[in-house]
């Protein structure tokens, strides 16, 4: 295999879990813009609506069957995570909604454990086995299917937000929570429906990260790490520079690990760090975010 073919293996494997990454920073960054929070629970919730769906095959019922009524489920359980945990807390200090969202973490980490155990569980693979062979680089099916499944949440979501009253009443939400109550908006309504919508995305990611982790309480525990340097890297107020942000960092993660001895494949976890870091202290705001303007 050639350098060339290597290294453009390498950008296909990295943008396959680049796109894992995009659906969970994705479900970041909704949360974020209807509420102004960074919900650390984000990669439990999305790792106990995989359990669901888990358990529904093991049930016996077939898996693009129980992936739409996972979704259905997840919706349900963002929406009353908003009222029942979220809510109490609303116009508290960052710190304390911080502390409420790794508390809901925490909960929901050891309730998955308690109703499944820490046993690693195998998953079932949603895409056949195989792939195409392309001028020497090999894509697999399920990397086509995971980018395609991505894509497709994009375009619902582009097509909710732009195309639908639900839509246009979230984003003026989403723009101004005073003036859209003023408008006559139920802005407590809009705020769950938000919360649902951002648990729904990330039960995909969910879904489609555990064929490969292999299912357990704690397996988007990293993920979750690459979903904030993805959404940190595209903004945490623009759903298209989450998915930019997630393929980009995936792609970085896999040549970084393939190219530099220093790092090798066990190190890596550091790249998504660092790219926060850089980002932090370049631009803060991400590369398509919008920097806060505050009047003097």
């Amino acid at each position: 295999m050639s350098a060339v073919t290597e290294f453009l293996q390498q950008v296909v494997e990295g943008l396959g879990s680049g796109a894992v990454y995009a659906s969970l920073a994705l479900a970041l960054v909704l949360i974020h813009r209807f509420t102004g929070i960074v919900n650390f629970a984000q990669g439990e919730l999305a790792m106990l609506s995989t359990y669901v769906a888990w358990q529904l095959v093991a049930s016996g019922m077939p898996f693009w069957l129980a992936l739409p009524v996972t979704l259905a489920v997840s919706f349900a359980g963002g929406m009353l995570v908003e009222r029942i945990v979220i809510r109490p807390v609303h116009g508290a200090p960052e710190l304390t909604v911080v502390i409420v969202t790794v508390g809901l973490f925490i909960f929901v980490n050891a309730l998955a454990g308690l109703i499944w155990s820490f046993t690693v569980k195998d998953f079932p693979q949603p895409f056949p086995d195989g792939g195409l062979d392309l001028a020497g680089v090999r894509v697999d099916w399920s990397t086509l299917g995971i980018l395609g499944v991505v894509a497709v949440v994009m375009g619902l979501l582009y097509l909710l937000f732009q195309h639908t009253s639900v839509g246009l009443v979230m984003r003026a939400v989403a723009c101004n929570r005073t003036s859209a109550r003023l408008s006559g908006i139920r802005a407590g309504r809009v705020l769950m429906l938000g919360w649902g919508l951002a648990a729904t995305v990330g039960a995909v990611s969910g879904v489609l990260v555990a064929p490969v982790l292999f299912l357990e309480p704690n397996m988007m525990g990293g993920v979750l790490i690459y979903a904030f340097a993805a959404a940190t890297l595209g903004g945490f107020d623009s759903p298209v520079g989450a998915v930019v942000g997630g393929l980009s960092v995936g792609v970085a993660e896999t040549l970084t690990g393939a190219y530099v001895d220093a790092i090798g494949p066990d190190l890596k976890v550091g790249v998504p760090l660092v790219i926060i870091l850089a980002v932090l202290l370049v631009r803060p705001q991400g590369l398509f975010g919008r920097a806060a303007v505050e009047r003097a």
